[in-house]
């Protein structure tokens, strides 16, 4: 299969510039040397790290599909773009196994909801290293769907992208639950994380999503970094926030993990989870979302050695959710 990696993210705001200036500020962002001139009613900034590519997208008239789709869903990904060695091959394929074809020549499918897919030819060259970046690619796309529609997702993502089932499970957090599939290109490069609830238990907030999104969406983008002490600490001092977690957590490390390759003084300090797997440890934490909807937000990930998503982690990232949950609505 042609796909091997995700070349951009395509976010639409309210704001591109506003929105750029806290990717900037925040995380470490720059602006593309050369910015894109503005279409007719659009305003659209670019911005890179690592290999992370973002293009925000705004737009004031109100017919606008920018404009329409924030009036939607609020602020989030609209496009995926997946590189490709054969474009024309991938929406081929994609059109044979039941995607709808949104854009031929700029081959674009419907993908999640109103996330669309977009196949691009690779770029040429993998981006050098700028130095001194807290991040260095796109780890993983955590997007939420209806439930009865995880399996669909699966199949459309083996079906018509090439994908392959590589983990499932079943998560529940206290009366509440949800199922989760992980679907990964063969390169390895190009991962999403699908989540659906269980509406057989009480709503929780996955449910929450897909109602204040209204519909299927990209819940948060997973962003990896080789150093996450360093890149908390730095994002905490240009005022980002992160969800905190209770102290018992790391009361109970030791024993379930043993030695961490971060002090756990140091992970208690910054609020950073730890999991680990055969091929070593994984440290990962959420950004507190600043969206009106509650959303959409990001999440900073490490991997020492460890492939896989901290799956013992899930549950600690619902029970922080759900926490600012709680604190929003008091």
């Amino acid at each position: 299969m042609s796909i091997q990696t995700i070349t951009h993210v395509e976010y639409h705001c309210a704001d591109a510039a506003q929105s750029a200036t806290e990717l900037q500020r925040g995380f470490g962002f720059r602006r593309d040397a050369e910015q894109p001139v503005w279409k007719p009613g659009v305003r659209s900034v670019h911005l890179h790290q690592g290999s992370i590519r973002l293009r925000l997208h705004s737009s004031e008239n109100t017919d606008h599909p920018v404009a329409r789709y924030v009036e939607r869903h609020g602020e989030g990904v609209a496009v995926l773009a997946l590189g490709c060695t054969d474009p024309q091959d991938a929406l081929e394929r994609a059109e044979r196994h039941g995607a709808e074809v949104l854009d031929r020549d700029g081959a674009l499918v419907a993908g999640f909801g109103d996330t669309a897919l977009r196949f691009v030819p690779l770029p040429d060259g993998a981006p050098g290293p700028a130095g001194g970046e807290l991040l260095d690619a796109l780890d993983h796309v955590a997007i939420c769907v209806p439930a009865g529609q995880l399996a669909a997702s699966v199949r459309f993502c083996e079906a018509a992208l090439g994908m392959q089932l590589i983990f499932g499970e079943y998560i529940e957090v206290g009366e509440q639950a949800m199922d989760s599939s992980v679907v990964q290109s063969p390169s390895g490069d190009v991962t999403f994380t699908l989540i659906e609830p269980d509406t057989g238990r009480r709503p929780g907030q996955i449910d929450t999503f897909l109602a204040d999104h209204d519909g299927a969406g990209v819940q948060h983008l997973a962003l990896r970094t080789g150093d996450i002490a360093t890149a908390v600490r730095t994002a905490r001092a240009h005022g980002v926030e992160f969800l905190t977690t209770p102290g018992t957590y790391y009361d109970g490390l030791a024993e379930r993990l043993g030695g961490t390759a971060i002090p756990v003084e140091t992970l208690r300090e910054l609020d950073v989870l730890v999991d680990q797997d055969h091929g070593g440890q994984l440290f990962q934490i959420f950004a507190r979302s600043t969206h009106p909807r509650r959303t959409f937000f990001l999440e900073l990930i490490e991997r020492q050695g460890a492939g896989t998503f901290g799956t013992a982690n899930i549950k600690a990232l619902y029970e922080a959710v759900e926490r600012q949950r709680a604190t929003a609505s008091a």
